[in-house]
């Protein structure tokens, strides 16, 4: 199973949708807790939904079970603590039961990427999820866009 991820921040939407192209990512999985944000731009979420078909023929879906808890967030954004934020968001996963409860042929289907704003997956919640199928799942590849 090949995953992808990408955030939008620090990106034109040309850019952002040749990424996608170029990595042929045939679904976005929407993993952020506002997607209709509006500080969002062209990745507010209707409107991503109709960039990604009619630019790319690609599905969308969001989970947001994959997102950060409210709390969760607002204690990382106070002291960028990440070890303590990663913590935080793994323990919320386990609570979710997550990736028991994610239907992996949603994932297998398609080549999927997961969708965050941040420009890096260094310090995102995106990597995160990644590295959580990767190891529940067997014969995941990730790629950081």
């Amino acid at each position: 199973m090949k995953l992808k991820t990408i955030g939008f921040t620090q990106k034109s939407a040309e850019e952002f949708f040749a990424l996608l192209r170029e990595n042929g990512v045939e679904r976005v999985v929407d993993i952020r807790e506002h997607p209709g944000g509006q500080l969002s731009g062209f990745a507010k979420q209707g409107d991503l939904r109709y960039f990604l078909k009619a630019l790319n023929n690609c599905d969308y879906v969001h989970l947001e079970e994959l997102a950060p808890s409210a709390e969760v967030l607002k204690a990382y954004r106070a002291d960028h603590n990440w070890e303590k934020y990663r913590g935080a968001f793994l323990k919320l996963m386990k609570e979710r039961n997550i990736p028991e409860t994610l239907d992996r042929k949603l994932f297998e289907e398609k080549t999927c990427c997961l969708l965050c704003s941040e420009k890096s997956a260094d310090t995102c919640h995106r990597k995160l999820v990644a590295e959580l199928l990767v190891a529940n799942w067997p014969d995941v590849e990730v790629t950081h866009l």
